[in-house]
């Protein structure tokens, strides 16, 4: 006991426990007041839901056969080295960086469970969101420091420009960052979307729609090519057919006019007609061979999803916790009580631990 005396930094618990106990009165007044405030601060927040979908897009063919399966047990996903593809599965949730992606959401239809709300996503965002009591204050401040911005994002032809948006929507497309969210996983290559949204029923859309969204963004990026090809062929086919019943149509006409003509000229004329004819069947035949290749080559590199779990409508909200909350406040609470109380003990064996390492 002595020692312990003489050597303030030696810890005995026993007088720890003995002056906290000796100011438990405090306590009594200090955690009331913590949960109270906590319970306060926290009910101001609206309650929200999560729902989440599940895609395993197509990986390229692999060629890498054994050796695949050793590197992806590694968490190395050869696949990526194998496809001419800029954007891969892995970049997927980079997607959600990009103007043009988050604001083909705005138009994304909702409707609330209760059947209230039916609307916009851009709409259900600008209009239906219940706010914090304790963002008012900010709201205000921000209002009198508000920039004024075009009300319509437009290019200079008019239309809609994802790359130049008004304040309004470029705040709603950081809230569509913040509430759908990608994520990969390397090893076993299925993508997750999860979404947030404070109806569970539009939770669930949200997830559905954005796994559509994501699909045809895909598609229309892997046949764009293709589809430039097919298109091309399909001018070209249609511009041949049109030459060919143009000539076939002539053909009959003078073969009509010149039925009962035996002039050997008017015989020429129709075996040059006919050649002409055939040339342009030939050619006709070649292009719409092409188009047909093309239409092939557009479902070749359409990608395929499987969907391996589908969203569904959540019935408990995902945050805020609430209880968790009130519980960490109390044990802040406890421990900040307990530092009140032991503050000159702690002082003391600062002290004593600063004058040995001066000595």
């Amino acid at each position: 006991m002595e020692e312990k005396e003489n050597n303030p930094e030696v810890i005995d618990l026993r007088i720890i426990a003995k002056k906290i106990w000796a100011k438990k009165k405090l306590f009594y007044k200090v955690l009331p007041i913590t949960f109270v405030l906590s319970c306060i601060y926290i009910l101001g927040f609206p309650r929200y839901y999560s729902s989440e979908a599940k895609l395993a897009p197509e990986m390229g063919n692999s060629g890498t056969g054994s050796i695949g399966s050793i590197a992806s047990a590694f968490g190395f996903d050869l696949s990526n080295m194998e496809t001419t593809d800029a954007i891969y599965p892995t970049l997927y949730p980079d997607l959600m960086e990009d103007n043009g992606f988050v604001t083909g959401l705005f138009n994304i239809r909702v409707l609330s469970e209760d059947g209230e709300i039916n609307t916009t996503y851009y709409d259900y965002l600008k209009k239906h969101q219940k706010q914090s009591i304790w963002s008012y204050p900010n709201n205000w401040v921000r209002s009198l420091f508000k920039s004024k911005k075009p009300k319509k994002s437009v290019s200079s032809e008019g239309k809609f420009d994802p790359y130049y948006l008004s304040e309004e929507e470029d705040n709603i497309a950081v809230a569509i960052r913040t509430n759908i969210m990608f994520s990969f996983n390397e090893k076993t290559g299925i993508v997750t979307i999860s979404t947030k949204a404070q109806d569970p029923l539009i939770c669930k859309t949200l997830a559905d729609s954005v796994a559509v969204h994501l699909q045809e963004f895909i598609t229309d990026y892997r046949t764009n090519k293709a589809r430039i090809d097919y298109n091309y062929y399909k001018e070209l086919a249609a511009k041949a057919k049109s030459d060919y019943d143009e000539v076939r149509q002539r053909y009959a006409k003078i073969a009509d006019a010149s039925a009962n003509i035996a002039l050997k000229s008017a015989q020429m004329k129709l075996e040059d007609m006919e050649s002409d004819m055939e040339l342009k069947f030939n050619a006709y035949s070649t292009i719409n061979a092409q188009l047909e290749a093309a239409k092939a080559k557009v479902q070749e590199r359409t990608p395929a999803f499987t969907i391996l779990k589908g969203a569904s409508v959540p019935r408990k909200p995902a945050g805020p916790k609430r209880m968790l909350f009130v519980i960490f406040m109390l044990t802040i609470a406890t421990f900040a009580t307990m530092t009140y109380i032991l503050r000159r003990d702690i002082l003391k064996i600062i002290e004593l631990r600063d004058k040995k390492i001066t000595r």
